[in-house]
């Protein structure tokens, strides 16, 4: 009885390096055999995640990022040692904003001619990767953020890619530089044309997905800004505040005004706060507020936008 619950200890500890998964062939190593594992998952302490992989008890992922790393994880462990998150997962591994709520679903890449079987959860993807574009960290395998992007915007619409390739430039994931070559190498795969235009619209300035899809909007409606993340210094030099969009000749302001953090009080008073010190140190400013909700109507974002320009 020691010796077996000194192989469930150790398959414990082992859980708790990979985000609370093992497989069937790591258990037998630390010495479980067959009929204890069966064992563990009839009396409910151990649940299974896909064919031969299973989740050990005491260590269910709480927060969305764990049950990110976990599903990896667990994806990593049943289809093998070649095979890698990529494309959308990647993305989220790497902390790129823009993408829609996560489904629980993740995108591997396992080699071409891969003949396994689907599994429930995991999109199987057979892109060609180099070697030097995978990376591991935290025992988990990903493409390399260049590789990711090249990957992503072949998958994506046009707001989303753009909302991607300026939260990776913001993180310093990528450099502004690097976009043309990233481009040019994705040549020849199924949605290159579409996408890539969507290279030239990258601004690494924005700080959110809402900014980059208000500026977007206003783009498409004939009104660019001239300027984001745009800093006002008082009289003496003080920086009051820094802009989301800004428009110098005709002193316009738009503020994206994100669920996270502007609908929290406290983000409330402090946007509150902001904006009266910017309309006292700056009597001729005209500030507009947009949200999510307003993306709805882009119509109605670039025709309030241009008629704020016109007066």
């Amino acid at each position: 009885m020691l010796d077996r619950m000194d192989a469930t200890w150790a398959a414990g500890a082992l859980a708790a390096r990979q985000y609370g998964v093992v497989s069937r062939d790591q258990v037998m190593r630390c010495g479980l055999s067959d009929s204890a594992l069966r064992n563990l998952v009839r009396r409910g302490g151990w649940t299974r995640v896909h064919r031969g992989v299973y989740r050990v008890a005491g260590h269910a992922p709480v927060t969305e990022r764990e049950r990110l790393l976990s599903a990896v994880m667990a994806a990593q462990l049943t289809l093998g040692p070649t095979a890698f998150a990529s494309g959308r997962t990647a993305a989220r591994l790497w902390g790129v904003r823009g993408l829609p709520p996560w489904t629980g679903a993740v995108h591997m890449t396992v080699p071409v001619g891969d003949a396994r079987r689907k599994v429930p959860g995991i999109i199987r993807r057979t892109w060609a990767t180099d070697p030097a574009e995978v990376v591991a960290r935290g025992g988990l395998r990903a493409t390399t953020p260049r590789r990711t992007l090249r990957d992503t915007l072949l998958d994506v619409d046009r707001s989303t890619a753009v909302c991607l390739l300026d939260s990776a430039l913001n993180q310093g994931l990528v450099a502004a530089e690097d976009l043309p070559a990233l481009a040019s190498a994705n040549t020849g795969r199924p949605g290159c044309a579409r996408s890539l235009p969507w290279w030239g619209l990258a601004d690494g300035r924005a700080q959110s997905p809402l900014e980059t899809r208000v500026r977007l909007v206003c783009a498409d409606g004939g009104v660019p800004p001239d300027s984001l993340q745009h800093p006002f210094h008082d009289a003496r030099g003080r920086l009051v505040a820094i802009g989301d969009l800004w428009w110098r000749d005709r002193g316009l302001l738009v503020e994206a005004d994100g669920r996270d953090p502007h609908e929290r009080p406290k983000a409330l008073l402090h946007d509150r706060r902001r904006q009266n010190a910017l309309e006292l140190a700056f009597p001729g400013i005209r500030i507009l507020r947009f949200t999510w909700a307003d993306l709805a109507f882009p119509r109605y974002i670039a025709h309030t936008v241009r008629a704020a320009l016109a007066r």
